[in-house]
């Protein structure tokens, strides 16, 4: 696949995703999201004050800082808090830049990634929606297998140097109540799925694995603390290819000032249950993240921003990287007159 046909595909699965949304927001129920107390996707904010940066066309342009009212506050309060819950009922569509380096045999090969992270809940009953959390990779990674000074009559000799595409999909489908259950605690449980659509045999795994997911958390004031968690076994094996057994783990706490602006310290684990123990089974990467609530005219989105340490990493692993994030939000439920006419920055 080159790059023009994937500018291509991508444009069109976002206005796809982006379609979808406003089909469940038209369907969506109005009444007002009993997990408010909650919050969505791992990390976002919380608080009183926040900025307004109402963007316009040239004709009628303004950018700064503007108080916002008591309404625009507690709207943004809420958001803040449902985009720290991986399983509210917010919808919002992630576009998630990843860059690591340190990879490879040479120690020199970096990797850029760009999730795509839709989260679209379905209210199925009375007491139960249903999450939908899908995670696209978009893939673009040089020298992660390559060795110097080869001889020329290796047989690894030629090197594939880059590699560029779609790597595999990860799509997670939670059953939550939308009530906190015992001591305020929220959770989801249900299956996960690794879908088989990558576009190189370097950036995916070439098998159909499934297996459990969880997400538990609690919500304190500002502080928002819980972990997510699955395990994939492969059920479908391309010709050629090995088995997977992996174990992904998001233990996270998150604290929102009264700004709207929330810090956020998380570990996004993976464990590798089939490589070799001198290879390394464990990823562990150490994340500080920054995030922020704005609007763009009515559109509120999030922006955050990050670091990763790997603290332990298999052979040829990454050592350290950087992490942008841009949320589209789209709140469901019913909202006060007062606060639909007015804006809000996160």
């Amino acid at each position: 696949m080159n790059r023009p046909q994937l500018v291509l595909g991508l444009t069109i699965l976002v206005a796809g995703i982006l379609s979808v949304v406003s089909v469940v927001r038209a369907t969506e129920s109005p009444e007002v999201d009993p997990t408010q107390g909650a919050i969505d996707e791992p990390f976002g904010s919380d608080t009183r004050l926040s900025l307004r940066l109402p963007l316009r066309g040239s004709e009628n342009l303004t950018y700064g800082a503007v108080p916002e009212s008591s309404d625009d506050a507690a709207e943004a309060d809420k958001l803040a808090k449902q985009l720290a819950n991986p399983i509210s009922s917010l919808i919002s569509v992630p576009f998630q830049a990843n860059e690591d380096w340190g990879y490879g045999p040479t120690g020199k090969g970096y990797k850029f990634t760009l999730n795509i992270q839709p989260v679209i809940p379905i209210s199925i009953s009375k007491d139960w929606n249903l999450i939908i959390r899908t995670i696209l990779p978009i893939v673009s990674q040089h020298d992660l297998f390559y060795f110097a000074n080869l001889p020329k009559d290796s047989a690894l000799q030629p090197q594939n140097r880059s590699q560029d595409g779609l790597s595999d999909t990860t799509q997670s489908f939670f059953l939550s109540p939308k009530k906190p259950g015992p001591f305020g605690m929220i959770w989801g449980i249900g299956p996960a799925l690794l879908y088989p659509t990558g576009t190189h045999p370097l950036l995916d795994t070439g098998t159909f694995s499934i297996g459990p997911t969880v997400v538990v958390l609690k919500q304190i004031g500002g502080l928002t603390a819980g972990t997510l968690m699955n395990q994939l076994w492969s059920v479908i094996i391309s010709e050629h290819r090995s088995s997977v057994s992996q174990m992904f783990l998001q233990p996270f706490a998150a604290y929102t000032t009264g700004t709207h602006t929330t810090f956020t310290i998380s570990t996004e684990s993976t464990a590798n249950w089939n490589a070799a123990s001198d290879d390394g089974k464990w990823t562990v990467p150490i994340i500080f993240q920054i995030s922020q609530i704005l609007k763009i005219g009515k559109q509120p989105i999030s922006i955050q921003i990050g670091g990763k340490y790997y603290a332990d990493s298999p052979r040829y692993g990454p050592n350290w990287g950087v992490r942008f994030n841009l949320t589209l939000l789209y709140p469901t439920g019913k909202r006060s007159e007062s606060v639909e006419k007015t804006s809000f920055a996160k």
